[in-house]
């Protein structure tokens, strides 16, 4: 069940948590449980999208999977460490999750989505090496194949940043790697990504 589903079992003292930072709300989770449905609702739809994209499991698999993580998140709440960033704590236990379902239920490669079109251009933008926009559908679906060849360690490094937003140190956090190792997979990646661009004669 979603917790847009649950509104009703909300007080409205819990439903006004806008004002509140994710670590405050941890620490009101320890004391009061009904304060998670808080971080239930700020996380669910970008758990929702994450999980989708780390996964290509469809619309209600990718439900389950959300659910099955908030409840792994709450039960273990009291070990988390307020001075780290929530977000990424639970992006961790997210991302974790996913790739045991994968190996458990696939037995095959982790496949990444990369069907969202204009965060897929954000990494072809100007404050990027890849300076230029994709221009037809064509090029772009011809790119995301090229993408989807990718080490699986480099397509998840350039979806948590350029489909997530998350900066160097999130991402450090989320995968439990230095800031310097993402920085060179980021790197490597782009570089073998303009290789074979490059190599399929695509012009960008």
């Amino acid at each position: 069940m979603r917790i847009k589903n649950q509104g009703n079992q909300m007080s409205e003292q819990i439903r006004d948590c806008d004002n509140k930072t994710d670590e405050e709300l941890v620490l009101l989770t320890v004391e009061n449980p009904e304060f998670y449905f808080c971080l239930m609702a700020r996380y669910e739809d970008k758990l929702l999208r994450y999980v989708g994209r780390i996964s290509s499991v469809g619309k209600e698999t990718a439900e389950d999977l959300v659910q099955e993580i908030f409840i792994k998140a709450f039960e273990n709440i009291n070990d988390f460490d307020t001075k780290l960033k929530f977000s990424s704590w639970i992006y961790r236990i997210a991302r974790n999750h996913v790739v045991s379902y994968w190996r458990k239920n696939k037995g095959e490669a982790q496949v990444f989505s990369w069907d969202d079109d204009d965060k897929f251009k954000n990494m072809f933008g100007s404050g990027e090496d890849l300076e230029k926009e994709i221009g037809t559908r064509l090029i772009v679906e011809k790119v995301r194949t090229i993408i989807g060849s990718l080490k699986p360690a480099y397509q998840e490094v350039m979806l948590l940043r350029y489909l997530e937003d998350k900066s160097y140190e999130d991402i450090g956090d989320i995968l439990k790697k230095p800031v310097g190792t993402v920085g060179t997979l980021l790197s490597e990646a782009k570089k073998q990504l303009r290789e074979k661009i490059k190599k399929e004669n695509i012009k960008l």
